[in-house]
């Protein structure tokens, strides 16, 4: 994409900070824990970081509003918790998607915003402990180093090295009255294939900002059969694919950082996705669920896990379910429903759509690899 060496460093009193934003680069320590490290045995958590930088806004009267840019770089490295390839032992899960690429898009845009400022200012965020539960973004939004109020937005990048077919998914669309014409109008040619969501909650970082009434926009070209397994490497990155997402990426960051006006927030109630069923559910069907729901009724799958349940269901990329053990489908979360109401070895009737036509399958449901 045309990176650039950036070469990130902290003057000594910059350090330690968590309020001092006149620093223009800084570390944001804390101690990350959790029930997932707690169960590691580290109940208490580890040590780690955030990396935050500033770019000034050029105009006085508008640079002491924020627009904030984000990212998590960690991932599983050697860990196998998380992992979906338990049979790779401690190989290590470079997570060259999730979430290199995230990172690699943030590290272009400080360059390019850095070059040429924007009205507003920008904070530059590298989260931690975003792959043990949104930690670091949750830890920045309580020790923010700017008031959360003068936050216009946040745009978050999670997994967009990977573009298939020119299809973008961009949630948090509905979370500011202009965000969706923004987004639109900075779709120029040739044009991405934009799959919008309205939701400004979802398993990343935007989420912790939303939570707080800040409008959010989540960048992510889809899941994959390399997701959370030690085949998430460079050589399936694609490369031209992302810097297309960078470059929607800085229009829209421009439209929002130079507008005379601030956005509009709008409290998009979140669909539920949790529920009392679910809790510590190890069910396992081996569907690769269409995040962007596609605007069927059911559940498309864009992939299938080699030797799951689902596979020897005789289930492929492309079918919509829409009956799950007797419980009609209408999206991902009726889904999880369904699949989460049933218990590791338990035989359930798959009714999914394939090619216009209605078929049923019969699945034995698993436990899901950790």
């Amino acid at each position: 994409m045309g990176l650039r060496p950036i070469v990130v460093s902290a003057s000594p009193n910059c350090q330690n900070s968590s309020a001092d934003y006149s620093c223009l680069v800084y570390l944001q320590h804390f101690i990350a824990s959790g029930a997932e490290l707690a169960h590691a045995g580290k109940p208490d958590g580890v040590p780690t970081q955030n990396v935050v930088a500033r770019l000034a806004g050029r105009d006085p009267a508008l640079s002491s509003q924020w627009v904030v840019l984000g990212a998590h770089f960690d991932h599983l490295g050697r860990s196998s918790n998380g992992a979906l390839d338990p049979e790779a032992g401690n190989a290590i899960r470079n997570g060259a998607d999730d979430n290199a690429s995230g990172t690699a898009a943030l590290l272009e845009l400080a360059r390019r915003l850095a070059a040429h400022p924007t009205r507003r200012s920008i904070l530059v965020v590298h989260f931690s402990g975003e792959e043990l539960g949104l930690l670091g973004s949750q830890w920045f939004v309580e020790h923010a180093p700017v008031p959360l109020d003068s936050m216009d937005a946040m745009l978050n990048f999670d997994m967009v090295g990977r573009l298939r077919k020119d299809r973008l998914l961009v949630y948090g669309v509905g979370t500011a009255a202009e965000l969706s014409a923004i987004v639109d109008s900075a779709n120029v040619a040739p044009k991405l294939d934009l799959v919008k969501q309205d939701d400004g909650f979802g398993p990343s970082d935007h989420s912790s900002f939303y939570a707080k009434g800040i409008p959010v926009l989540h960048f992510f070209t889809d899941l994959h059969e390399d997701y959370h397994r030690a085949t998430d490497d460079v050589d399936r990155i694609n490369a031209p694919g992302e810097a297309r997402v960078v470059d929607l990426a800085e229009r829209i960051v421009r439209e929002i950082a130079d507008r005379p006006a601030r956005l509009t927030p709008v409290r998009v109630a979140p669909k539920q996705v949790m529920s009392s069923q679910r809790e510590g559910s190890n069910v396992y069907l081996g569907s690769i669920p269409d995040m962007a729901g596609s605007g069927v009724a059911g559940l498309r799958l864009t992939g299938v896990r080699a030797g799951s349940p689902a596979d020897k269901g005789g289930l492929k990329a492309g079918d919509v379910i829409v009956l799950f053990g007797g419980r009609e489908v209408r999206d991902l979360y009726t889904y999880s429903d369904a699949l989460y109401a049933h218990q590791p070895g338990e035989e359930v009737e798959v009714v999914y759509v394939r090619g216009g036509t209605q078929h049923s399958t019969t699945v034995t449901l698993g436990i899901r690899p950790r």
